[in-house]
């Protein structure tokens, strides 16, 4: 393929005297000619750049990397009442196992305990319950249960409405004991260390 030539301007002209002192200018110079490893080099550079973008921005855009990810939140501590022994609470003793008496031996304690005999019921639950719980209906009245767990020696602490008109008056405060099969002779054989 022929090449043109470059169009003469007036830099291509020499001074008609022959002094080469008198040139002024620069001259032309060949292009000079990369050399293919660089070229090389560098197209592998921008093809990995280009796919390590690629792939990054794919994996946000379906939303497997997030980059600015939210804070979890911290996990605190359930804040819990301090246990009172509180014994103008009317208390209800179910009980709740195969075994009988359970419930009158759990109202002897509570009585014992200072709760006037008039204000401890004991009775027979439907069906069985696996754990003995104290229920209150009332978050005021956490303290209050949780005092009364400690006093027939420890049970599951259970804020629920499923005992809140045993009592007959909703007014009057209440708790619920349903003594469990951890209570009974085989389960506390089968609970031991």
């Amino acid at each position: 393929m022929p090449k043109t030539p470059p169009q003469k301007d007036r830099f291509d002209d020499l001074p008609v005297s022959g002094d080469a002192a008198a040139r002024i200018g620069a001259h032309r110079a060949e292009n000079p000619r990369m050399r293919g490893g660089i070229v090389l080099l560098w197209s592998v550079l921008a093809t990995i750049a280009l796919v390590a973008i690629g792939v990054f921005g794919t994996l946000i855009a379906t939303g497997r990397v997030t980059l600015f990810p939210a804070p979890s939140p911290t996990a605190t501590g359930a804040v819990t009442a301090e246990p009172v022994l509180d014994t103008a609470y009317k208390v209800t003793v179910l009980n709740a196992t195969s075994q009988s008496g359970l419930a009158g031996a759990m109202a002897d304690e509570l009585v014992a305990a200072g709760w006037a005999a008039d204000d401890v019921t004991a009775g027979e639950a439907g069906s069985e319950f696996a754990t003995t719980t104290v229920f209150y209906s009332d978050v005021a009245d956490e303290g209050a249960a949780r005092g009364l767990a400690q006093a027939i020696g420890g049970a599951a602490v259970e804020l629920s409405d499923a005992y809140a008109g045993l009592a007959g008056d909703e007014s009057v405060k209440q708790l619920v004991v349903v003594i469990g099969t951890d209570r009974t002779d085989a389960g506390a054989a089968t609970t031991a260390p």
